[in-house]
This record gives C-alpha cells, sequence and structure tokens, in this order.
C-alpha cells in the first residue's frame, strides 16, 4: 500500500508543473482508477470508453479522445453515470496523462485486499488533506477519531432488515466507509460470516450521504466503491433544502466547521429555533432525519455548546432525545488539517428525554496533539471508551472518575443548557506558555471566537433593527 501510494503520489509533484493541484490530482485518480478496476472485472463498460481502449491512445488522440470519454460516462445511468458526471480532464500535457494511464496499469488493483485498495485511495486524500492546506482538509476527520466514534456507536446494520446509516455532510465519505470496516471487523472478531441475500442487502441499500459539493461527493462515491459499497449519495445542501430522503437509525457525521454561507437562516418546518448558525442547523437537521430510537454521534466545534441560541437548540434536543454523553476532545485533535479548532463529540438516542449527561474531559491537561512530536493515537480514546461502556445508546452501567461525570438536568437547566460551562477540572496546561500551541492555532482559536461573538452581534442588531411598538 505504501509503495503505491508513494508512487502516486510523488507523480503528483510532476503535474502541478501542469496546473493540476492535489484536488484535481485526486479527481483525476477516480475516474481511471474506476475505469482500471472495471476492466479487471469485467463491468460492462459503453464502447470506446473502457480501459482497453485507453491504453491504446497517446498524443493529441489521448488529450481528444479522453474528455469525449468523460462526457459520455457521465451520460450513462447508475454509479457510473454518478462518479462521471460533469466530469472532466486537467491534462493538457498528453505525455503527463499517459505516463499516469501506465502507472495505474501496473498494478493488478482487484488482485489486493480490498482494505489495501481502499486505504491506498484514503492515503492519497489524507496526503492531499494534510498537504493541500486549505483544500481537501475541510472534508477530512482524522481516522482514529473516527474508529473511536464507530466503536461506540455501533453501526450495525444486521439487527433489522431496513436499517439505515446516514451522514448529512459525508464529505469523501470516510465516515461511511469507517461503518462498513467496523461491520466487517465485528464479523471477522465474532467468526460470522453474512448470508449472500444479508450481503447483497448491506451493501446496496444500508449507506447514505449529502454533500454539497460535486467533487467530495465524487470522492465518496468511490472510496466506497472500493470497498464493494454502492451507496446513495445526494448531491444538495443538507440544511438549506426541506429534506424528503429516508430516516435513519444511525447518523454519523462531522458538519463542516465555521459559518461561511450561513449568514441566513433557512426557512423549513421543522427546524424549531430560527438561526443561521451552521452547525446548531446541523442538529436541528439530524433530529429530523433520525428514526424514533436512532442513535447520533456528532462532531461539533466548542461555539456550538456556548454560542448565541446554543441553549435554545440544545432545550429541544435533550426534549426529544437522551443526550446521553458528550466528549470533550484534546487540542489539535483535527492537525494537520484545522489544528487549532477545538471540538466536542456528542452522542445522543432519540425518542426519550434527556435525564442526565455524562461529559467525559478528555483535554484538561492533555499534551496539545502535534503532527509530528505528540501525534493522535488510539490511547487518546482508550478510557472513554471504556467508560463509555458496550452499550451504543450508552445505558451500560457507569462510574464517575477524575475525567467522567455526570450532571442531571436540573443541574443543565441552570446553565440554559450550555455545556460548554461543565469544566471541573483545572487546566494547568493553560498556565504553561510553551503549551499554548503554535501561532496559527492560537489565531485559528481567536478566529473562531470572534466569528461566535460577531454572530451574536448580528442577532442584538436584527432585534433593534425590528419595528418597536408605540403604547398610547
Amino acid at each position: 500500500m505504501t509503495d503505491v501510494v508513494s508512487k502516486l503520489w510523488g507523480f503528483c509533484h510532476t503535474l502541478r508543473h501542469d496546473g493540476i493541484d492535489y484536488g484535481d490530482y485526486i479527481e483525476q485518480i477516480t475516474y481511471l482508477l474506476f475505469l482500471k478496476m472495471a476492466d479487471e472485472r469485467g463491468v460492462d463498460v459503453p464502447e470506446k470508453c473502457d480501459w482497453a481502449y485507453l491504453k491504446t491512445l497517446s498524443g493529441t488522440n489521448l488529450t481528444d479522445e479522453y474528455p469525449r470519454m468523460l462526457r459520455d460516462l457521465g451520460r450513462q445511468s447508475g454509479i457510473l453515470g454518478d462518479i462521471f458526471a460533469g466530469a472532466q480532464s486537467r491534462f493538457t500535457n498528453p505525455v503527463n496523462l499517459r505516463k499516469l494511464i501506465t502507472l495505474i496499469d501496473e498494478t493488478e488493483w482487484t488482485s489486493l485486499e480490498v482494505d489495501v485498495k481502499a486505504e491506498a485511495f484514503e492515503g492519497l486524500l489524507e496526503k492531499a488533506a494534510s498537504e493541500g492546506k486549505k483544500g481537501a482538509g475541510q472534508y477530512f476527520t482524522p481516522r482514529l477519531l473516527i474508529q473511536s466514534m464507530m466503536r461506540c456507536i455501533k453501526p450495525d446494520p444486521r439487527t433489522k432488515a431496513d436499517f439505515k446509516i446516514g451522514d448529512p455532510a459525508c464529505g469523501t465519505g470516510g465516515f461511511l466507509v469507517a461503518a462498513y470496516e467496523w461491520l466487517k471487523e465485528d464479523l471477522k472478531a465474532s467468526g460470522q460470516a453474512l448470508d449472500r441475500d444479508t450481503d447483497r442487502r448491506i451493501k446496496r441499500s444500508t449507506y447514505y450521504g449529502q454533500e454539497l459539493v460535486p467533487r467530495p461527493r465524487r470522492l465518496a462515491l468511490m472510496n466506497l466503491y472500493l470497498h464493494n459499497v454502492q451507496p446513495e449519495i445526494a448531491l444538495g445542501d443538507s440544511i438549506y433544502e426541506v429534506y424528503s430522503g429516508p430516516k435513519f437509525d444511525v447518523v454519523i457525521t462531522n458538519p463542516p466547521f465555521g459559518n461561511r454561507g450561513a449568514n441566513q437562516a433557512p426557512e423549513r418546518e421543522d427546524f424549531t429555533v430560527t438561526t443561521s448558525n451552521k452547525q446548531l442547523n446541523f442538529i436541528q437537521h439530524i433530529l429530523t432525519i433520525l428514526k424514533p430510537g436512532g442513535r447520533a454521534a456528532v462532531v461539533v466545534p466548542d461555539n456550538v455548546l456556548f454560542a448565541d441560541q446554543a441553549g435554545e437548540v440544545f432545550k429541544i434536543l435533550m426534549q426529544d432525545c437522551d443526550l446521553h454523553t458528550v466528549l470533550r476532545l484534546p487540542r489539535g485533535t483535527f492537525t494537520p488539517y484545522t489544528p487549532g479548532t477545538k471540538t466536542y463529540v456528542i452522542y445522543f438516542t432519540k425518542g426519550k428525554p434527556t435525564k442526565q449527561v455524562w461529559l467525559y474531559d478528555g483535554r484538561a491537561n492533555v499534551p496539545g496533539i502535534t503532527k509530528k512530536d505528540r501525534p493522535l493515537t488510539e490511547a487518546h480514546f482508550k478510557d472513554f471508551e471504556k467508560c463509555y461502556g458496550d452499550d451504543p445508546n450508552g445505558l451500560s452501567p457507569r462510574t464517575e472518575t477524575d475525567r467522567f461525570r455526570c450532571f442531571g438536568i436540573d443541574e443543565i437547566k441552570k446553565r440554559e443548557y450550555k455545556l460548554d460551562g461543565f469544566k471541573w477540572i483545572k487546566d494547568e496546561s493553560l498556565d504553561d506558555a510553551d503549551d499554548l500551541g503554535e501561532p496559527e492555532e492560537i489565531i485559528t482559536e481567536a478566529v473562531t471566537q470572534l466569528s461566535a461573538a460577531i454572530d451574536e452581534l448580528n442577532q442584538v442588531l436584527k432585534l433593534l433593527e425590528k419595528p418597536q411598538k408605540v403604547e398610547a
């Protein structure tokens, strides 16, 4: 896997001289890998749109025919049309395209274990996220965090015939892939095997996503295809469009951070609280798309727990759902993608009100995560997972520890449902100048705090602009 990733990524640096950036490169590999694997598997591809035909081309014939192939494939039905919809070639130099075709052709992809070739693909996504800076990073969540969330939430489609798993902000599909990988690991550990009908049902009608941007959606389709899963991934805005899709037994997601494009409150009757805060609206959206009894695990930035109207949204959440567990993540968890962002993971089950919330503080007095010296590891989540317990709905017997505390609903009401205020460990690292973080992290955190303050000031301004009633 490392050799494959190194070869493909090494060639990316050559292509940058041809005007092809990291994101473009991953996208072009998506098209070519699909055609190569379709050829190996004997998948029916339209004439003169297949890998065998592509390999015969060179020179100007190649740069003329390749864009035509992409257009024709985009007109097909099913996964072919989904992956190639709107596809365009970024190659201007036929020599570079020919080299990449030869490089991909050297590997018999279907002879590799599916995990290996999928990890090779995800390895490229991760490199694009870390080296592309502000490119793919917005769509990437650390795999170790995702895997920990899966071990807690247990997205098990074997439990009933219409079990559905959704991610309303799926990016390149990392959460959906991890949900399927969790199932395979659980089958392996138990020594079980799926019967043919169940296997077919799980792969074809279990995994759903929605993504606003065409490129990551395309990458998500390819990412899951490499795992032999055929997902349904809609292209559209989860927040501003009225939802008409299926309801889910499990929702696992990391909605996009920041407030870009979130200056207007969505006009949706199913949203009880009117707000322009993107993350708070995602929480309301998840309440809509969860089935009764369905459970969710959601990554949220710190400001979601204290921002203006956070209390209103969390009050509704706790009335409709059991918000049983909240994990405060270490500083720098999203290094190197967005190193200064501070985050939580909230776990809840729809259908009964919250009586108490268990909070785990994984940040206080924990050295910040860095890319090289202090990378994120499984050890950062081990104690939390033990405290969480085996029950995915947070119903396992629990005991308070130094880091794991239980707060009753009356205490939460006194704080107006703003959970960020529950901090019982003195964070001595905040007094240590050496552990303040890199300048980029400090600036990012300051911008986050300022954005939250601006959002609150805008709400005040709107109130002041409303015409006041004059009493006689």
